[in-house]
């Protein structure tokens, strides 16, 4: 048969009428002593490992009640949540490693070999799995230095998007156009989270320099207060706006910049709001906008500041 050469690898040749006295001095087990005192031991062994994971299960599932509980209203649900699933993973982990180091023995396994194997094969892997090591370590960081949380919106590795997932291997992101990216923690070297306090909602109005700048601002001002009182903003912005009149000018255009504190990552609406106000009001006061001032060099074709092309040799 094809199994019988593998099965006589791991199983000792006895004659069919071998007793399991026999059976077990094959094997070096004695098995009535092994029933005797070492089945009661795995049990232990067996039973302790459930009652911890059992343990550790509870507060786990305590941890994602809480963060439940608060999610939506502190930024620590999140990474609660997430480092309850870590915590899971690695005590579980924990515990059957242990678990399976006490078993062996009784099955007279030496272990030394095993461990001096181990010792050597994880000497290997350490050189081919760096990259691995790296992203357990930054992902540590980032959970202890409270970087960013699920739900979050960062900008990572030239990426911007919201935080779906979390772990010590990979951060998961989705963009506005539905796209979800996962980032290796190793290749997050900064971090620009958009969900932290406040922001700035920053626009730059483009008026033409025929109006006159006081009364441009004065408009702009009471503009972006009348925003502020919409019922749909009362709560974004956290502050007055702030407009200091001309900044720049290029040519015919004049540029006013207006920025406005509000509640972190809810610039948008707001932003929207101002620029269809301004144009309804700018139109309403007769103020034009601007316009960019675009400038043309025309150059004769033969003009020696500009380089030509090299002539092309053709043989016949």
């Amino acid at each position: 048969m094809l199994f019988t050469p593998l099965m006589t690898l791991f199983v000792p040749t006895t004659p069919p009428d071998a007793s399991f006295k026999e059976l077990g001095h094959s094997w070096h087990v004695d098995i009535v002593d092994f029933v005797r005192h070492d089945a009661p031991k795995i049990l232990v062994i067996l039973l302790v490992s459930f009652v911890l994971q059992r343990i550790v299960a509870f507060f786990v599932n305590r941890m994602r009640r809480i963060a439940d509980a608060y999610a939506g209203r502190s930024p620590r649900a999140s990474q609660l949540r997430t480092v309850a699933a870590i915590l899971r993973a690695s005590c579980y982990g924990l515990i059957g490693f242990i678990a399976l180091l006490q078993i062996l023995p009784l099955f007279n396994i030496d272990l030394k070999p095993l461990l001096a194997s181990a010792g050597v094969v994880g000497l290997g892997i350490s050189f081919g799995a760096q990259s691995l090591f790296k992203d357990m370590l930054n992902g540590i960081f980032i959970l202890i230095e409270d970087q960013f949380n699920v739900g979050d919106v960062v900008k990572l590795a030239g990426l911007t998007g919201t935080v779906e997932d979390l772990s010590l291997r990979a951060t998961t992101l989705r963009d506005g156009d539905g796209t979800q990216y996962f980032i290796p923690n190793s290749q997050i070297a900064t971090v620009s989270n958009l969900s932290r306090e406040f922001s700035v909602a920053s626009l730059s109005v483009s008026v033409d320099a025929s109006a006159d700048p006081d009364r441009v601002t004065a408009l702009l001002r009471e503009i972006a207060a009348e925003v502020r009182s919409e019922p749909a903003f009362k709560d974004v912005a956290i502050a007055d706006a702030d407009i200091l009149g001309v900044d720049k000018i290029n040519g015919r255009e004049v540029i006013y910049p207006v920025n406005i504190r509000v509640k972190a990552n809810q610039k948008d609406g707001i932003l929207r709001a101002l620029r269809r106000r301004i144009l309804q009001r700018f139109d309403q006061e007769g103020i034009p906008l601007g316009m960019p001032t675009s400038t043309f060099v025309m150059q004769g074709p033969h003009d020696p500041t500009v380089a030509q092309p090299a002539p092309s040799v053709t043989e016949g």
